[in-house]
């Protein structure tokens, strides 16, 4: 029994090695993840947009973990499919809550969508940061709301304040305008603001109307519009709406002096290449496109990114408009976190009222509503556009800014048509 006994303590020993491994390894992988969650519209009318945003929020979660993810843990997006309905979105945000157990939430894509999802956030009093909302917290006044948009303090009239700064320099002055936009959270809003822009310039309205949001034959309105004959046209629109209005007026042969505005659609690849030299002339809203004046630090590295995987991800293949503020929105939030050292709502929203943040998309810093502290809307003109090829697109000279006079690639070319047949 004596000789056996050596053995058995040479057992005892290693297996209480092992068991010291195992609880020397246990901390590692017991480490969970920081999930951050949000619905995205990854189907119907947004879908062009929310799945490219998706893409580059992916990037961001790559990145981020590839350095060692935050407070030496990784980090994981969680998300839904709001199907482009604000109607999904309660839902979504309570299970991301109360399911998935989510330390933090972002916003998915869209006035419509961030503003069903403000009394959840309210409620829970999280944080909130948002993508691409106009004026969506101009009546809750959440204190901790921040917006990733570049509208600055006064957001409703930031859409259209180029159009309206480059008409009002024409010679001679253009004198009349008529406004349409649709009927959802996004059109109300930024034809709120075209309104108080056209009366700053000193414009008269003579035609200022809504149309529902899921109209399909634009030609009546584009008749009606016509037939008051304004100047300039402003239109406030959801990307189907976009298609819809631009083709009618060409239908309708309606040629005022400019017009545009603050169509969302315009900015996806996916629409310019439908349109293709319809699009010649118009004047609409930008945000971000890669030139010179605009590469910011890393903006370049991520747009390749990006690229790499559109084809894969059956998106946008150029991604000059969503990927760079939605990986912004989420460089913010990771910012505040790392200089935090938390994950708590009300510390990161003290924190993010304070800072000044270096994104993709340039310094950030937030005002008092969660608006940017400074307005860097752009205005763009189509112009030269031949074909319908993508070709035409990556071609920069197709899309010229001419506001604001920081990031002007050009001048306007008016009146509208001459700058289509141009």
């Amino acid at each position: 029994m004596s000789r056996k006994s050596p053995w058995r303590n040479v057992s005892r020993l290693m297996w209480a090695a092992v068991a010291a491994l195992l609880l020397v390894a246990a901390p590692a992988e017991a480490v969970q993840p920081i999930k951050i969650g949000f619905g995205m519209s990854l189907t119907g009318p947004l879908a062009a947009n929310g799945k490219m945003s998706l893409v580059a929020m992916q990037i961001w979660q790559d990145d981020i973990n590839a350095k060692g993810g935050l407070l030496g843990r990784p980090v994981k997006l969680v998300y839904y499919d709001d199907q482009s309905e604000p109607a999904q979105v309660p839902a979504i945000y309570s299970k991301l809550l109360d399911v998935d157990k989510v330390d933090l939430i972002v916003s998915g894509y869209a006035s419509t969508q961030i503003a069903a999802a403000m009394p959840i956030a309210i409620e829970r009093k999280k944080l909130f940061v948002s993508l691409f909302g106009t004026g969506v917290n101009d009546t809750f006044k959440y204190k901790k709301y921040f917006a990733m948009i570049p509208n600055g303090p006064a957001p409703r009239p930031a859409f259209t304040r180029g159009f309206f700064k480059v008409a009002e320099q024409q010679k001679p002055k253009p004198r009349t305008i008529a406004l349409a936009y649709a009927d959802a959270e996004f059109g109300r809003n930024v034809c709120e603001g075209a309104h108080e822009n056209a009366q700053a310039a000193g414009f008269k309205i003579i035609y200022e109307r809504s149309y529902p949001p899921r109209t399909v034959d634009f030609s009546p309105i584009v008749r009606a519009i016509q037939a008051a004959n304004p100047d300039l046209l402003v239109i406030c629109s959801y990307p189907l709406d976009t298609v819809g209005m631009v083709n009618a007026m060409h239908e309708v042969g309606f040629k005022p002096k400019m017009w545009g505005g603050a169509m969302v659609g315009l900015q996806a690849t996916a629409f310019k290449t439908k349109l293709g030299p319809l699009l010649n002339g118009i004047v609409n809203y930008e945000t971000w496109l890669p030139v010179k004046s605009m590469q910011f630090p890393g903006s370049m590295e991520l747009l390749k990114k990006y690229q790499e995987r559109a084809k894969a991800a059956g998106t946008d293949p150029l991604g000059y408009y969503m990927p760079v503020w939605a990986y912004a929105d989420l460089q913010v939030l990771g910012e505040a976190i790392a200089a935090t050292k938390s994950l708590n709502d009300d510390v990161l929203a003290a924190y993010m009222h304070k800072a000044t943040f270096k994104t993709v998309v340039g310094n950030v810093k937030f005002g008092p509503l969660g608006e940017w502290a400074q307005e860097r809307t752009l205005a763009a003109q189509f112009r030269n556009i031949k074909d319908h090829s993508i070709d035409e697109f990556r071609n920069l000279n197709t899309e010229v800014i001419i506001y604001p006079p920081q990031f002007k690639t050009g001048n306007v070319i008016y009146p509208y048509a001459k700058a289509f047949a141009h």
